[in-house]
């Protein structure tokens, strides 16, 4: 089970809507996820539908006690064949003072102790943490293996994620957690200069942790909140929609560039040269075409040589890649969005659902 923990100290970013709706993009290929809501406003909790006094137990009984970890899977609640929700409360607030007598360590040790308790299988964890960097944060960044953390695309908001990433840092040395962090843009207006600068400016700081999606402004994802639905389930063809399915994709496709990369270390790879390998894109309405595959961490152009040509109207795009024999998955970004090649009849099923073009390289 992945478990991923959504992170950021500033509230109003987009945590909540990204935990429910990278949740509700992953089940709608095929994941099964759990939802963990450790912030004690409980907004994951009634995004999905369940109001948070009417739950019997939530995630207070399972972590205040030592022996509350073996009720993790009594308090669960179904909110759709494949997803399931750890529920919060205000309750949860009163954590902390609870725990105060207790060895820093073993504080942090609480949820981890009862995600290995939980019964049934799942592919991903998602963790709602509330908006500050205290013991339910350290908890939820014990627990897990990754970090995404939602940055709004606003200058005050990125000085407070490189405090925020420093403090992760601290955390995970003095844990001895290794925690693979990755940067969200949300709430991103496209129309206005400032914005596109911004989110420049953010692609230029943080590099190749940031992720290719970029979460738009968009009001279905506030009316599928008060709903209690995931807005892939309410307006499927909402730009909310497909920008948390663009996330869902590279979250689902980082695990299939690590297992492919793990099977070249242990398996018998033959010596052979690098091939010099051209793929080419054409449409005429088009304005940014990138790459992405196994062969580069699933993240666009990275180590790929672009060319740009035009044949009549229809604009062309060459992409070079150095390639060791070998068959490699990968699609195209277009414009924003993951799309499979049109001129290649060849694909095959992704870790999640998704169909990835496939090349052969002899």
């Amino acid at each position: 089970m992945r478990t991923i923990a959504i992170v950021n100290q500033k509230g109003g970013c987009g945590k909540t809507t990204t935990v429910v709706n990278l949740a509700g993009s992953l089940a709608a290929d095929g994941a099964r996820v759990l939802v963990i809501d450790m912030d004690p406003q409980a907004h994951a909790t009634l995004a999905l539908g369940i109001d948070p006094e009417m739950t019997e137990a939530n995630l207070y009984e399972v972590l205040a006690d030592e022996d509350g970890r073996a009720l993790v899977n009594e308090i669960l609640v179904e909110v759709d064949p494949r997803i399931e929700v750890a529920p919060s409360g205000i309750v949860l607030s009163a954590l902390e003072q609870k725990l105060s007598a207790e060895h820093a360590e073993a504080r942090t040790e609480r949820l981890v102790g009862a995600l290995g308790q939980l019964a049934r299988p799942y592919d991903f964890a998602l963790i709602d943490c509330p908006p500050n960097v205290g013991l339910l944060t350290f908890n939820a960044l014990r627990a897990a293996q990754e970090v995404i953390v939602p940055l709004e695309t606003s200058h005050f908001a990125i000085h407070g994620v490189q405090k925020l990433l420093e403090t992760i840092a601290l955390l995970t040395e003095r844990l001895g957690h290794d925690l693979d962090v990755r940067i969200l843009p949300t709430l991103y207006d496209g129309r206005t200069r400032f914005a596109r600068e911004t989110l420049a400016e953010i692609r230029g700081l943080f590099g190749d942790m940031c992720f290719d999606a970029v979460i738009r402004q968009n009001v279905k994802l506030r009316e599928a909140a008060r709903r209690g639905v995931p807005v892939v389930s309410y307006a499927p063809s909402a730009n909310g929609t497909a920008d948390y399915g663009a996330l869902a994709f590279e979250v689902a496709a980082a695990a299939a560039a690590e297992l492919k990369a793990t099977l070249q270390v242990v398996g018998e790879a033959e010596e052979t040269e690098p091939r010099r390998v051209v793929v080419s894109f054409r449409d005429p309405g088009a304005q940014d075409v990138r790459i992405a595959g196994d062969f580069n961490g699933w993240i666009p152009d990275k180590d790929v040589q672009s060319e740009v040509s035009s044949d009549g109207s229809t604009r062309v795009w060459r992409k070079i890649l150095c390639l060791s024999p070998g068959t490699y998955h990968y699609r195209y970004v277009v414009d924003g969005r993951w799309r499979e090649d049109p001129d290649n009849p060849r694909v095959e099923t992704g870790p999640v659902g998704e169909r990835n073009s496939v090349l052969v390289v002899q």
